[in-house]
């Protein structure tokens, strides 16, 4: 019996002692979260049912949204600008196939300047070289997308990284989405992070989705087609690359394929009569260019009922519009309601407008020039365009977007031209033809010379109808006399003499406009300008005086 005793206890401490390790190893198990994932780790190697460590998955709002619309569950997603931000996608690794779309950052010596100078040599038409590169995705490497994810850089709208994330999305959008002849397949974008994309490029039309920080558009991929097919800025006519082949896009860039475009020339009337001749002599100058294109004149109620209707003898269809107030401007200043031009975004029965002032006049047909998309103009000075004559998409979107940034930009020049230079920073540069400028501040020669090749005069200054016929009256006042062209001028009254005689009356100089003329030439004859116009005998039948006062 004592035998048998002194036996078992060895072995009950042996015991004791494996049970000891074993609770030890359990515990710290059970309490070492890097031993856990080792595990865990083990067993996913091992094969084992996932289920013993389920993991919650939770998809972002967008995506949901997209499996909705798409009836979709899986997306093939290029990520552009995403990775090293804090847009979290590690979530979607089992839920979708990502793709990493990488592309080099353009050069930080690249300024906006250098995209959008002030000028360019017209006369060169190669497409290469003169731009600076921004460079792009191999487009091959990225097929099949469904979606694309960005995240756009938080600049201003003149910051050129920014624009590039904007064209890398762009053109990645029209790779995967364009057919040979046709649009062959839906594809997304979804923009996270707080600042949205840039409206000149992605229209806020095609936006079908936003929450919080994310936008979801769907790219009306034929106009998204021609914007990255033009050049990067205006370091480069556009007009060679939206003139190149023979693409369906070009033919019809409306929204409905073999749908004919709506097009118009539109132009503004408010606060005044002053420009009512103007109007009439312009509408007289399209028609004359054999335009097969309709004619919209807006109108506030500072026209009355007989300008109406010469207006629309003319050739106006009429429209009549409530004025728009610059928030910015003074009362009773110049530019008060020339924010009421914004009111031609709201044209939405027409694809596309071309703006023209009251104080333009056309010398050929400026048709072919609907092809450009919006915003595309002429130069001004800087990097900026001159508003004067431009295309534009309507857009009761876009004209809601306008108004609320006239509550918190500021124009540089306190007029529409600045404001939506500030908001359209990206545009696309028509030939300096379309609008030549009837300024001759840096050469002096030109006051001599007609640009026998321009397309539109824009009339700077004091306007042809509030001269006398005989030469131009910019010459008699100081400020004026960059303006002056008497061989441009003349060609205004070439248009007014081919006018009904019932809508010349309409031109006619008012009490005050012929009192300041006869003001100004004493002025200029009293300063014996050496130019001598002040000495020429005025046989203009519209004189109300028939001597001048000296």
């Amino acid at each position: 019996m004592g035998s048998k005793s002194s036996h078992s206890k060895p072995k009950l401490f042996t015991l004791s002692i494996i049970s000891f390790f074993i609770v030890f190893v359990y515990l710290s198990i059970s309490h070492s979260p890097k031993r856990h994932e080792t595990i865990i780790h083990t067993l996913h190697n091992q094969k084992q049912p996932t289920e013993i460590f389920p993991r919650h998955v939770t998809k972002p709002s967008w995506y949901k949204y997209l499996e909705n619309e798409t009836k979709n569950t899986k997306f093939k997603i290029g990520l552009v600008n995403v990775y090293g931000t804090n847009v979290e996608v590690k979530d979607l690794h089992d839920e979708a196939e990502l793709v990493n779309v990488h592309f080099r950052r353009v050069n930080q010596s690249v300024m906006w300047k250098d995209l959008f100078p002030e000028w360019i040599d017209e006369n060169v038409l190669q497409k290469s070289s003169q731009c600076p590169e921004i460079p792009m995705p191999e487009l091959d490497d990225y097929s099949d997308l469904d979606v694309v994810l960005a995240r756009v850089p938080c600049a201003n709208d003149t910051n050129v990284f920014r624009l590039q994330v904007n064209l890398v999305v762009a053109n990645l959008l029209v790779k995967n989405g364009w057919g040979f002849r046709d649009v062959s397949r839906e594809i997304y974008v979804v923009f996270v992070g707080p600042c949205s994309p840039m409206l000149e490029i992605f229209r806020c039309d095609d936006q079908i989705w936003y929450e919080g920080n994310a936008w979801i558009y769907k790219p009306d991929l034929r106009r998204l087609k021609q914007k990255v097919l033009l050049p990067v800025g205006t370091c480069q006519l556009a007009s060679p690359f939206a003139e190149s082949g023979q693409e369906e896009w070009r033919k019809y860039t409306s929204s409905g394929r073999n749908k004919k475009p709506r097009e118009a020339y539109v132009t503004v009337l408010h606060s005044s009569e002053s420009y009512v001749c103007g109007a009439i002599a312009l509408a007289q100058s399209i028609i004359l260019s054999n335009s097969t294109k309709d004619l919209i004149l807006l109108v506030d109620n500072s026209i009355s009922h007989e300008s109406i209707n010469a207006l629309k003898l003319a050739g106006w269809k009429i429209k009549v519009i409530e004025r728009i107030r610059n928030p910015h401007a003074k009362r009773g200043t110049y530019n008060e309601w020339n924010y009421s031009k914004l009111r031609i975004w709201q044209l939405v029965e027409y694809d596309k407008l071309i703006f023209v002032d009251a104080d333009f006049l056309f010398f050929k047909n400026l048709d072919p020039f609907f092809m450009f998309p919006q915003l595309s103009a002429a130069g001004n000075c800087r990097h900026v365009f001159n508003s004067g004559i431009m295309i534009i998409e309507p857009s009761e979107c876009t004209f809601k977007t306008l108004m609320e940034k006239t509550l918190t930009i500021v124009s540089y020049n306190g007029g529409d031209q600045g404001f939506l230079n500030e908001v359209f920073s990206w545009w696309h540069r028509w030939p300096a033809k379309l609008n030549y400028l009837k300024n001759f501040q840096t050469d002096e020669r030109r006051k001599y010379e007609y640009p026998e090749d321009a397309y539109a005069m824009h009339y700077l200054g004091l306007k042809p109808w509030m001269c006398y016929k005989d030469y131009d009256c910019n010459w008699d006042v100081l400020e004026y006399r960059d303006f002056p062209n008497d061989r441009i001028h003349a060609k205004w009254w070439q248009v007014y003499d081919l006018m009904p005689k019932e809508l010349q009356k309409f031109c006619d100089l008012t009490p005050q406009m012929d009192t300041r003329i006869r003001l100004e030439r004493h002025k200029a004859k009293a300063a014996n300008f050496s130019d001598g116009h002040w000495k020429i005998q005025v046989k203009d039948p519209r004189r109300l005086s028939d001597s001048d006062i000296y």
